[in-house]
């Protein structure tokens, strides 16, 4: 049997058409430079629309638009994840960007100084390649979780999409961070009693909804601390940055005193499983028929056969830029270069830095040899 093999060649592969890559997609396109994106979902925007129901961004609309489109929405809204997909899949057929979905990544390899992406019989060779995608990949949860009774229904936040998930009675959520807050309102605003477990991941001190929030504190923390000051470039921000890698940010919208309002229970960090039972830190033993892991998520970039990873699988970068290996580029990742990186507005920053980096590369290279070819395709046969 003989399986037919698609060669694209083109000058720049990015991985992902999330805001990250779309936004990196669109700086490239500004210039008239030769890219593909590629997405594995069969829309623009399932990323998003795969989430659970009530997930609204953490972030005013104001803030969530990306280079050269504002979000269509009033600027003190939180807008639904729904939104969120649709708003990124107008921003890509809007500009015309090139993008291929229902393309899933096998590896990411080199061979000389041309990258190859498999996937699956169409294997694209390219002289750049970004990696937009975040570090929500693999769901991580503890080893464990496999003791828990199988009485009890348990997955992880990136499965859950709404009550109708859960056994009639008490649901504990592990994880005390962002989505572990928003999970727990939706729950107990369901009727079940709920505890939330973990440490504190700390809370901005302020009510994003609130007029000074929304006039004062939003700008403040959002564009001035997280954007400007939490960076890369300032020594505030190199000490913090080893902190904020491996761990979620602070509590934006939800806070303590509104889940415990809500009648939620906040409890110490879960420990260990004991008679199929969760036990916490305190030897405290959770009799509840749910569990829900908002425990966060592995880097998943073992499809990415290159040595720029550190002991923690996490790429070694200066903001996205991999010095190692000439041409490719991370964007989407904790910390990339600020604490917005993950966030919406942190997207147009980042994107440009990468797509100027892309730039001067290929200036440089033509200048060398000015007949390198920007864009061709053919088709091989190889045996199946």
């Amino acid at each position: 049997m003989r399986t037919t093999v698609t060669t694209k060649r083109i000058q720049t592969v990015i991985i992902g058409a999330g805001q990250t890559g779309l936004s990196v997609g669109y700086y490239l396109s500004q210039r008239g430079l030769p890219f593909v994106i590629l997405e594995a979902n069969a829309r623009v925007g399932d990323t998003w629309r795969n989430r659970w129901d009530s997930l609204r961004l953490f972030t005013p609309a104001r803030y969530d638009g990306l280079a050269g489109m504002k979000f269509p929405a009033p600027k003190f809204s939180f807008p639904t994840k729904d939104e969120v997909g649709d708003y990124l899949e107008g921003y890509a057929k809007h500009f015309r960007l090139p993008v291929e979905t229902g393309v899933t990544v096998d590896t990411l390899s080199r061979r000389g100084n041309t990258y190859i992406v498999s996937a699956g019989n169409t294997v694209y060779e390219a002289e750049q390649v970004v990696v937009a995608m975040a570090n929500y990949q693999k769901p991580r949860i503890p080893e464990f979780a496999r003791h828990l009774s199988p009485e009890i229904v348990q997955f992880h936040s990136k499965d859950y999409r709404n009550p109708s998930q859960l056994k009639p009675g008490a649901v504990l959520v592990v994880g005390a961070g962002n989505s572990g807050a928003e999970i727990s309102i939706d729950a107990v605003r369901a009727g079940h009693n709920v505890w939330m477990s973990g440490r504190s991941t700390g809370e901005i001190p302020f009510t994003v909804s609130s007029f000074l929030g929304r006039h004062v504190f939003a700008p403040l923390f959002l564009r001035g601390i997280f954007h400007h000051l939490l960076t890369s470039s300032t020594p505030i921000g190199r000490r913090i940055r080893p902190a904020g890698l491996p761990s979620g940010g602070p509590l934006i919208r939800q806070k303590r005193r509104h889940l415990i309002a809500a009648g939620v229970q906040c409890v110490p960090k879960v420990a260990t499983v004991r008679d199929g039972l969760p036990v916490l830190e305190d030897d405290r033993i959770m009799d509840v028929k749910n569990v829900i892991w908002c425990t966060g998520f592995h880097p998943g970039f073992s499809w990415i056969d290159l040595p720029v990873f550190a002991d923690s699988g996490q790429p070694i970068h200066e903001r996205g830029v991999v010095r190692s290996e000439p041409g490719l580029y991370f964007i989407g990742l904790h910390f990339l270069h600020s604490m917005s990186s993950t966030m919406i507005h942190g997207a147009e920053r980042d994107a440009a830095h990468i797509a100027n980096t892309i730039a001067s590369v290929i200036a440089r290279r033509a200048s060398v040899s000015p007949n390198r070819a920007g864009t061709t395709i053919a088709a091989v046969r190889r045996a199946g």
